[in-house]
């Protein structure tokens, strides 16, 4: 079986906050953030490649029953962190908005093992919910 990852769903306290941060700090393009904005779409997501989104879903769907899917809650498991893997500049980039922003940066790594082999650099940072994201490069 040949699969890809389609999404990843991130429980958040404030929509449009989280999705200013995935946009602005992290670099990501919105999707259906304007239709989210003006109240036409249930929530946000950003753009991670051309295959996969990262949704941005209330706490309250997490408490009740998600309409759209029929999903209750949440599978009960927390995430420990997910990886996003860009290019040396990016990831250069990447550094400099989060210190403008005053976003910690709360772990590094070296020679880290990953999906595309070893990253020379890693970091570690959460967001404004305190969901950890990874970011590494490869050469």
């Amino acid at each position: 079986m040949r699969a890809r990852l389609d999404h990843l769903v991130c429980w958040v306290s404030d929509q449009l906050l989280s999705l200013q941060f995935y946009e602005q700090v992290v670099g990501l393009p919105g999707v259906r953030a304007d239709q989210f904005r003006h109240g036409t779409a249930p929530f946000p997501s950003v753009r991670i490649s051309p295959d996969t989104i990262l949704d941005l879903m209330s706490y309250d769907a997490m408490r009740g029953v998600d309409e759209g899917t029929g999903v209750r809650g949440s599978a009960g498991h927390p995430l420990n962190h997910f990886c996003l893997a860009v290019n040396e500049e990016d990831f250069d980039a990447l550094q400099v908005r989060l210190k403008r922003h005053d976003v910690e940066v709360t772990g590094t790594r070296t020679n880290s093992f990953g999906a595309r082999g070893i990253a020379p650099e890693t970091i570690y940072f959460p967001d404004p919910d305190g969901n950890v994201i990874e970011v590494r490069y490869y050469e």
